[in-house]
């Protein structure tokens, strides 16, 4: 493999493993969080960080498909833009929820972080069904955050 070629992966390693280590932070399980009543479906606090982690690899192999296969240089600048506003939605999610502590909030900037995902897969997908099809478990389980973001909101609300 060139040079050329390894640079995409290392960037999109790079800003996948960046996106999560700040998510990580921002996400802060305190008194807070555990005084919160969640729905008897959520899922155990342990797999969060398991799905997640699995999410951000296939985050960063579509971007990566999604580069080598881009027909155009605008297109990987687009593409690479789509992800980058993906990744800041992703954390303000995170900020509001968690640092904010206003998950009601946050249920209205989940619906553009959905969107993006959907932009994303729309996008990516006319020139790489692969950087497209890594993206659907990601919609999934921010479809799944989204049925229970509301759920915590319309079991605790109202916030602030």
């Amino acid at each position: 493999m060139t040079r050329a070629g390894l640079f995409p992966i290392l960037i999109a390693g790079t800003l996948a493993i960046v996106t999560a280590i700040v998510g990580s932070t921002i996400t802060v399980l305190d008194s807070w969080y555990y005084s919160l009543q969640q729905p008897d479906w959520a899922p155990p606090d342990y797999m969060f960080g398991v799905i997640w982690t699995a999410i951000f690899a296939m985050i960063a192999v579509s971007g990566v498909l999604a580069w080598e296969k881009a027909p155009t240089r605008r297109d990987t600048e687009i593409s690479l833009g789509l992800f980058a506003l993906n990744g800041f939605l992703n954390l303000g999610w995170s900020f509001i929820f968690f640092r904010m502590e206003r998950p009601d909030i946050a249920l209205y900037e989940l619906v553009a972080l959905w969107v993006s995902i959907i932009v994303l897969i729309v996008f990516c997908g006319r020139f790489s069904k692969w950087s497209a099809l890594l993206l659907v478990p990601y919609l999934v389980w921010v479809t799944t955050a989204g049925i229970l973001n509301y759920q915590v909101v319309q079991l605790n609300g109202p916030f602030g």
